[in-house]
């Protein structure tokens, strides 16, 4: 067990000894005031000493635990030849943008913008209303992990209400629920599917 001994000047920390030997207060008045403040400042007041132990041995009992986090991966594109589109790589499969995000805390729609994951065919890019939920253009598909989601909003009911329903709306999607962690695949941009 380690033991450390500090010297702790009263002077600079005049909270720390509440048990100090103030004089008594003798009437009020700012004599009284005045006696207690050089009492702290005085250089003839003698010195405390605090011994430490446990100081390496044992750390703290209270650690931050690590919130739940959800990873998200986002595969697809548009099928129109004069937008983006992806590509197949050599084994045939098209690529995958990951992120991650902490669950409870974000929109779906935020967590592509921040990583620059395309969200919007041509027309959405110009026309979208920036995640207020009066346009339908982030339409998203999720393929795996809908239970890890927040319920389908009343603005997402009417968007969505001839689509299937693994089809919502980015702009109102939150991402987990702040206890919950797992995984979430998102198809973008649904409507474009082949």
């Amino acid at each position: 067990m380690a033991t450390a001994t500090f010297f702790v000047s009263p002077a600079l920390h005049p909270e720390a000894f509440p048990f100090s030997s103030l004089p008594p207060s003798s009437g009020s008045g700012t004599s009284s005031y005045r006696s207690r403040r050089n009492l702290f400042f005085s250089p003839s007041r003698s010195k405390h000493f605090i011994s430490i132990s446990r100081l390496a041995s044992n750390p703290s009992p209270w650690t931050p635990e690590k919130p739940p986090e959800i990873e998200l991966e986002f595969v697809g594109g548009t099928s129109f030849v004069w937008c983006w589109q992806p590509k197949a790589g050599a084994d045939g499969s098209y690529p995958v943008d990951r992120a991650s995000a902490i669950s409870g805390q974000k929109l779906l729609r935020n967590i592509m913008v921040d990583n620059k994951i395309e969200l919007y065919a041509t027309y959405g890019k110009v026309m979208n209303c920036g995640g207020g939920g009066s346009c339908g253009t982030c339409i998203v598909e999720i393929v795996d992990g809908m239970e890890l989601l927040n319920e389908k909003t009343n603005t997402e009911k009417r968007y969505l209400k001839k689509k299937p329903e693994s089809w919502r709306l980015a702009c109102q999607t939150i991402v987990g629920n702040k206890e919950n962690a797992g995984k979430v695949v998102v198809q973008r941009m649904p409507q474009r599917k082949k």
